[in-house]
């Protein structure tokens, strides 16, 4: 478990925002997710939910700081395979952070927070064995960037489509 890492029963989720106001729900799903951390899908619950309230929009939030710690956690426990919304979710939600496009990290949060995002790589070595598609391939690198604070890369990273891949390897260079 990371240092200082909110607990789940802790009052202070209330206190919290989301996208949709008091984080006082996050907790559970945050439960439910280390139930059932092979769903896949941002479509599927708990992910839908979890992504809609902590980055809406490209925006970040108080409880988007305080859950990172408890995603990155269950994907480096995890023996089985993950899904890619276990790197993308905390790579999107460090950019956005970094972009300014949510409040500072609460002080109470930042040990826990930067430890989570400084062990994205371990989430992602504990998966190396694992077959990966292409959108666990993008998150798997986004997340290293993010972690080694090359938010630009994470970024463009995170950007790539077919389209773009076909773009740049079909690029004229002369």
């Amino acid at each position: 478990m990371f240092e200082a890492m909110l607990e789940l029963d802790d009052s202070r989720w209330s206190e919290l925002t989301h996208a949709y106001g008091a984080a006082s729900d996050i907790p559970d799903l945050l439960h439910a997710l280390a139930k059932r951390p092979q769903q896949q899908g941002a479509n599927n619950e708990p992910w839908f939910t979890l992504w809609s309230s902590l980055f809406h929009q490209g925006d970040v939030y108080t409880a988007s700081y305080a859950a990172i710690p408890h995603v990155v956690q269950i994907a480096v426990s995890e023996e089985n395979p993950i899904d890619f919304d276990f790197l993308l979710l905390p790579a999107s939600v460090d950019v956005a952070r970094v972009n300014g496009r949510g409040p500072e990290v609460p002080d109470f949060l930042i040990v826990a927070y930067d430890s989570a995002i400084a062990r994205l790589p371990d989430c992602v070595a504990a998966h190396l064995g694992e077959s990966w598609n292409q959108d666990m391939t993008i998150a798997a690198i986004a997340a290293i960037a993010v972690s080694k604070r090359h938010h630009a890369l994470a970024e463009a990273v995170m950007n790539l489509d077919e389209d773009w891949i076909t773009k740049i390897n079909n690029v004229d260079w002369e």
